[in-house]
């Protein structure tokens, strides 16, 4: 009676209830009902409200039918008993409630209901001196079972130690007394019945253990769930990290093309083969040195990608989309421009040097020409300004007329010699050579 009227009002209390009498108060179905709500955390069909006995089998029979809908055979019990104050059914009745709702849940490894109880109760005593859990009625009759069970999950509550196996009064009453006042669970049995009976009522104490399990593994399902809550922040917190990374790295990257590809599409010849010659090792330097890392970079940010992508699909995330312009499918046309603007660079850059080789070739033709003509110029207008002529004998004039005709036999085959000068200045012109005006 006691037990099942204390494990009954441990669940009444937070519908703001209570039995005083355990065959008495449920019998107009009423506080039966509210119970079963209460602990199913569903609503059973609206009560009847009338005083009169049929109200009261009613209200009873709603009871057991929910009862039975539970998967539980109500073997000869019935709701005129319950209402007639049948005490005997009454707790039969409660009984099955308690295996139903309290203890067939239970589950341990391969165990279940019972056993499963049991074994959880020999996992969590097992490592204590004097307990022995075989059972659930003399395994418990010295206290320490209890004791074993709340100190193993709340040390601090119980100085275990102290505790001697031939005091089992002040065990068990330690023990009652700790867990109503720490964990909220009503004291159900009489420290003195327990030690007074040669065989304890085994379901008064499977009633009371249950208690036990449901408060412990309740905080230890709030313990896993807050494991969990911190497992999915971390995760949570590593897809921002790898959000951040990629937006970084993709504008990195888009800024280091975007500054390039100008650079590539730079197609104004300088004036010197030297200049030239240090953009080609420029030009070179970047093909070796700084593009093979941006290729990485660039690997690196499509792995990265997937990677956020799988692992929010997979904590059931909604996909990531990067900031506008910074799409995987940017940094890729990006990409293309950038070996588009490339393309072409170096032979234009070797053409280029070759154009500037040949005008240098020329150059150096002219003058070497120019200098071979104006050596041999000079000093030829002075001779043919001189008036030698006008004292010369009829002897020396002829001398002269042969002399000057030799000079133009020689003048006329320099002609093609300036002839030659003047074309290579006109394609110096033409190839706009840095230094024609000189």
């Amino acid at each position: 009676f006691q037990t099942f009227t204390a494990w009954c009002n441990s669940h009444l209390r937070k519908a703001g209830t209570q039995i005083e009498n355990i065959d008495e108060d449920f019998r107009d179905g009423l506080k039966l009902m509210l119970l079963l709500e209460v602990i199913s955390g569903e609503r059973l069909p609206k009560p009847e409200r009338g005083k009169m006995r049929v109200h009261k089998i009613n209200n009873v029979n709603k009871a057991l039918d929910f009862i039975a809908s539970k998967g539980v055979k109500l073997v000869s019990i019935g709701a005129e008993e319950i209402v007639d104050g049948n005490a005997k059914m009454t707790l039969g009745m409660i009984w099955t409630i308690i295996l139903r709702f309290a203890i067939q849940d239970i589950s341990v490894e391969e165990t279940s209901a019972k056993e499963g109880l049991l074994l959880w109760c020999q996992r969590k005593t097992a490592p204590y001196k004097n307990v022995n859990v075989q059972n659930f009625h003399i395994s418990w009759k010295d206290g320490l079972a209890f004791n074993a069970l709340i100190h193993r999950h709340r040390p601090e509550l119980i100085e275990y130690d102290k505790l001697r196996k031939d005091d089992p009064v002040t065990n068990l009453n330690n023990a009652f007394e700790v867990a109503e006042k720490y964990l909220d669970i009503p004291k159900m049995l009489d420290a003195e019945d327990i030690v007074n009976t040669a065989r304890p009522d085994e379901k008064a104490i499977m009633t009371y253990v249950s208690s036990f399990y449901h408060a412990f593994s309740g905080a230890q399902k709030a313990e896993t769930a807050a494991n969990r809550i911190c497992k999915v922040l971390a995760v949570n917190q590593e897809n921002e990290h790898l959000m951040e990374d990629y937006e970084k790295l993709a504008s990195d990257l888009l800024e280091w093309i975007k500054r390039t590809i100008p650079w590539l599409e730079d197609r104004v010849p300088q004036k010197t083969i030297q200049e030239m010659q240090q953009k080609l090792e420029d030009f070179r330097d970047y093909r070796r040195v700084h593009k093979p890392p941006k290729v990485q970079e660039k690997c690196q940010l499509e792995i990265n990608f997937n990677t956020l992508q799988t692992k929010l699909r997979l904590s059931n995330r909604p996909a990531f989309m990067p900031s506008e312009g910074k799409m995987v499918s940017d940094i890729n046309n990006g990409w293309q421009h950038l070996e588009q603007a490339e393309k072409g660079y170096e032979e234009w850059l070797l053409n280029e040097i070759r154009r500037l080789e040949r005008l240098d070739h020329l150059a150096e033709k002219f003058r070497q020409k120019a200098s071979i003509h104006e050596s041999w110029t000079e000093g030829k207008e002075a001779m043919l300004r001189q008036k030698d002529y006008e004292t010369a004998t009829l002897s020396d004039i002829k001398a002269l007329i042969r002399k000057h005709e030799a000079f133009e036999s020689d003048l006329a085959a320099h002609q093609d010699r300036v002839e030659q000068i003047a074309a290579i200045a006109q394609e110096l012109n033409e190839l706009d050579y840095y230094d024609s005006p000189a």
